[in-house]
């Protein structure tokens, strides 16, 4: 577990060592933006899709922020707007966004489908648009997100490994996300391919919204259908969801493992306890960070080679420059070698009250 959280920290200097490069390479060659080519004096709009998952707030903001801050010592002006699960307010955001006049747009869509006349409407009127975690569709020049597929792989991969035996004889319940965001779709093609044939799926849906009351309320009609003896895990696609989740199992009487994505705070204090089995740890600083240097790099008018190694394709754009960060699985066993040590969270943070006997008992410090 040691060597992961090693590997992210890596996966992290390499691309901060990236925009290094991009930095010394500024004269050689650029891309073609229709204008001139700018210096630290540049206008990047910032759009998040919700504010019900605590990352966005606590972690991609102002991982952002900072990054464009120091890329342009401290002269990019930063337009911020949170959607709030709203698609149509999104949509008014990015007009918003073109009537100010920035140069570049981070993305990270509510409905990735439906921003797609969105992003049509702010490349028109010459602005770049980077995808931010989540694939938005129409003519995108960037994107960052995770190895989404892997993030469901490796989920699955944890819930069969706890189940063991059990997996042969009785049925879990598959929570996945939102139809209108394209990473769940990933997700979840991701964790069938693990579990497909090793365990019964009893039921699965897809949770809207991803709202934790929406799953909650999908996990009593599962527990009503299925009975409460034949659950022996659920696979939810992420944290939120867990803890809704976890709440139904609770009132019926269920101990099974669940797991989760994100890390966040509530989650891990819910791993340490016992209640949620695992979670995916996505190491924000990379992705946020990558982001801001390709917004940067295409508001100067530079190339992206020197940042961005991969190539990813939606429906209506290919092989666009992709910078993808790795993920690690999040127990009981790596707590102070993934989140406390990355500085996600202290162990003051974590080891309330509530949780102080179990943190001694891990020996979280």
């Amino acid at each position: 577990m040691r060597r992961a959280a090693v590997a992210i920290a890596a996966g992290a200097m390499a691309v901060s060592l990236a925009a290094c490069g991009s930095a010394q390479e500024a004269g050689g060659e650029k891309e073609s933006t229709g204008s001139a080519a700018k210096g630290d004096d540049i206008k990047i709009g910032l759009l998040l899709p919700e504010n019900q998952t605590a990352r966005y707030e606590k972690f991609d903001r102002p991982l952002i922020e900072k990054k464009i801050k120091e890329l342009t010592n401290n002269k990019a002006t930063i337009e911020y707007n949170n959607a709030k699960q709203d698609a149509n307010l999104q949509a008014q955001q990015v007009d918003t966004m073109i009537t100010n006049k920035v140069d570049v747009l981070i993305l990270d869509a509510v409905d990735a489908k439906a921003i797609k006349n969105s992003v049509q409407k702010a490349v028109d009127n010459g602005i770049k648009v980077v995808a931010y975690d989540r694939l938005a569709e129409g003519p995108i020049s960037a994107y960052t997100s995770f190895d989404n597929v892997q993030v469901g792989k490796t989920q699955g991969e944890a819930l069969l490994q706890e189940l063991g035996d059990k997996a042969k004889d009785g049925q879990i319940v598959m929570m996945n996300g939102s139809v209108t965001d394209p990473n769940a779709k990933q997700f979840k093609e991701g964790a069938h391919s693990v579990l497909d044939g090793k365990v019964k799926i009893g039921k699965e849906y897809d949770t809207k919204e991803w709202k934790p009351e929406n799953a909650n309320a999908n996990m009593e009609a599962a527990i009503s259908a299925l009975g409460k003896k034949n659950i022996v895990g659920v696979y939810s696609a992420n944290d939120g969801m867990a803890g809704g989740i976890i709440t139904a199992l609770k009132a019926a009487g269920i101990n099974a493992p669940v797991t989760g994505q994100d890390a966040e705070l509530a989650a891990v204090q819910r791993i340490v306890a016992g209640e949620q089995f695992m979670s995916v740890y996505k190491p924000y600083a990379p992705e946020a960070e990558a982001a801001a240097q390709m917004a940067v790099a295409l508001a100067k008018g530079e190339d992206l080679g020197s940042i961005a190694k991969d190539k990813v394709s939606s429906e209506s754009a290919k092989d666009v420059p992709s910078v993808l960060v790795d993920v690690t699985s999040l127990t009981q066993e790596n707590i102070n070698d993934t989140v406390i040590k990355d500085g996600v969270y202290t162990a003051d943070e974590i080891c309330t009250a509530k949780y102080k006997a179990a943190c001694d008992k891990l020996g979280i410090k």
